[in-house]
């Protein structure tokens, strides 16, 4: 079977990628307070000043409101820094705000543990609620995925 003629042969990644729109779903339980917890250990970005790339794990823990999101789309957002130039911060703070953007949590925490570069170990965390929340905010703990 022939690829499409906008793949470039054996890239289909980076065509998804491309293409990805981060995807909501419908909350299946929208009237309890849950918190989704998601560990991302492969982030990459590139340094707006020197093009060389940053390595991160990105934790990101919510309380849903009416969606949540879909993984794939997420996983296929995530890849879309890989050559992207932008700081530890607006990388942060600009997940956590599409996220707020197409799931309206009701709480949300996005935290980006970037690797030492430059003898310098930076960690960003960037917070949302929605006015009046008062359920779960679990406590932060650092990323414990071990690759199993």
């Amino acid at each position: 079977m022939a690829e499409p003629s906008n793949r470039v042969p054996g890239r289909y990644g980076q065509t998804e990628i491309a293409a990805n729109q981060l995807e909501p779903w419908p909350n299946p339980h929208p009237n309890r307070l849950y918190v989704v917890h998601f560990e991302i250990p492969e982030f990459t970005c590139l340094c707006p000043r020197s093009g060389f790339p940053d390595f991160a794990t990105i934790v990101i823990d919510y309380v849903p409101g009416p969606s949540v999101v879909e993984l794939k789309s997420l996983k296929l957002y995530i890849n879309g820094y890989r050559d992207r130039a932008i700081s530890h911060e607006g990388a942060t703070n600009t997940i956590l705000d599409d996220l707020i953007a197409m799931i309206q949590p009701r709480w949300m925490r996005v935290v980006g543990e970037f690797n030492v570069r430059g003898n310098i170990k930076t960690t960003v965390t960037a917070e949302h609620q929605e006015e009046g929340y008062a359920g779960p905010r679990p406590t932060y703990q650092r990323p414990t995925f071990s690759g199993i």
